[in-house]
C-alpha cells in the first residue's frame, strides 16, 4: 500500500514538473513575442517573467532526479546487457546483482554527499539570482532523488533475488488500454 502511494506520488511529481515547466516556458515566450505587437505592448510591458527560465531549469533538474528513480523502478533506465545476457545463468545472476548493488551504493553516496551539501548550505541564507529562492531548497533534489533511486535499486535487487526477474519496459504497451482478442489475432497475422 505504501509502495503504491510512493509510486503514484513519484509519477504525479514527474508529470507535474514537466507539465508546469512547459506551461511556464510557453507563457514566457508568448509574452516576449506579444511585446512586439504595438497595441499589446502597453498591456504586457509591466509583466515581469525574467524568473521563468530559472524556474524551468530547476523544475527540469528535479524532474530528472526523480525521473531517474522512476526509470530504475520501471526498467526504462539505460542499461547495456548484451554481454551479461551471454553469460551462464549462475554468472548472470551474480553480475546483475553486483551491478544493481553498485548502482545502489553509488546513489547512496551521491545522496549522502548531497545531504551534507544541503545541510551546510542551509544556514548561509544564499538565494537564487532571479527568484531569490533559498538555494538549499533547490539543491534538496540531490539527496531526495538519489536516496529514492537507491531505494529503487534495492527494490529491484530484492525482486531479482527472489524471482530472477528484472523490470522490463515494453515500448508497445499503453497503460490502461486493453487489447481485444480480435486485434491480437490481426497483429499475429
Amino acid at each position: 500500500m505504501i509502495l503504491r502511494i510512493l509510486d503514484r506520488l513519484e509519477e504525479i511529481l514527474i508529470a507535474s514538473l514537466i507539465g508546469g515547466a512547459t506551461l511556464v516556458i510557453f507563457v514566457a515566450v508568448a509574452q516576449r513575442y506579444a511585446l512586439g505587437v504595438p497595441f499589446l505592448y502597453p498591456l504586457l510591458y509591466h509583466i515581469n517573467l525574467t524568473w521563468a527560465q530559472e524556474l524551468c531549469i530547476y523544475m527540469f533538474v528535479w524532474m530528472a532526479k526523480f525521473g531517474a528513480a522512476y526509470g530504475v523502478r520501471t526498467g526504462i533506465h539505460v542499461g547495456v546487457d548484451v554481454m551479461v545476457n551471454m553469460l551462464a545463468p549462475k554468472w548472470r545472476k551474480k553480475v546483475v546483482l553486483f551491478g544493481l548493488f553498485c548502482g545502489a551504493l553509488f546513489t547512496f553516496v551521491v545522496g549522502t554527499m548531497g545531504a551534507k551539501f544541503v545541510i551546510e548550505l542551509y544556514p548561509t541564507d544564499q538565494v537564487s539570482p532571479d527568484m531569490e529562492m533559498p538555494r538549499w531548497i533547490i539543491f534538496l533534489c540531490i539527496p531526495l532523488g538519489s536516496y529514492l533511486m537507491c531505494f529503487r535499486f534495492l527494490q529491484v535487487v530484492w525482486t531479482f533475488w527472489r524471482t530472477g526477474d528484472l523490470p522490463h519496459h515494453d515500448p508497445g504497451h499503453v497503460e490502461g488500454v486493453v487489447e481485444s482478442p480480435a486485434a491480437a489475432r490481426d497483429v499475429a497475422r
